[in-house]
């Protein structure tokens, strides 16, 4: 048997997916030549995202997914950019000169660090 509340998030799940191909389907890129490329990102990034999600069982970890998508979706439309933005890492942590071994304290801060969304 499945409970309510499971059918409630499933549905809520399927929901936000549609939502998701809906705005990715009607993308509008601020470079216009860059429309095609942001909508496969947006329908890739979501597939992969889902699949990856698809067997949680932990209902707060449903629901902190849930959150992010809805977050990620939300800025994405706000900005018009579909790209994550970590803006809590430092400007110098992306950077690496050439061949230039990357720090530990450079590598786990990327490891460690969440994007504003969640």
């Amino acid at each position: 048997k499945v409970s309510k509340m499971a059918l409630s998030t499933r549905s809520q799940v399927l929901r936000l997916y549609a939502r998701i191909f809906r705005a990715a389907r009607n993308w509008e890129a601020q470079d216009i030549n860059e429309t095609k490329v942001e909508r496969n990102y947006i329908e890739d990034t979501a597939r992969e995202l889902f699949k990856k999600n698809k067997y949680l069982v932990n209902p707060e970890d449903v629901k902190l997914s849930i959150v992010e998508a809805e977050a990620r979706l939300t800025m994405a439309e706000h900005y018009r950019n579909p790209y994550p933005r970590p803006v809590n890492l430092p400007k110098t942590s992306y950077s690496k000169r050439e061949g230039k071994k990357v720090g530990k304290a450079i590598q786990k801060m990327n490891e460690l660090s969440r994007p504003v969304y969640i």
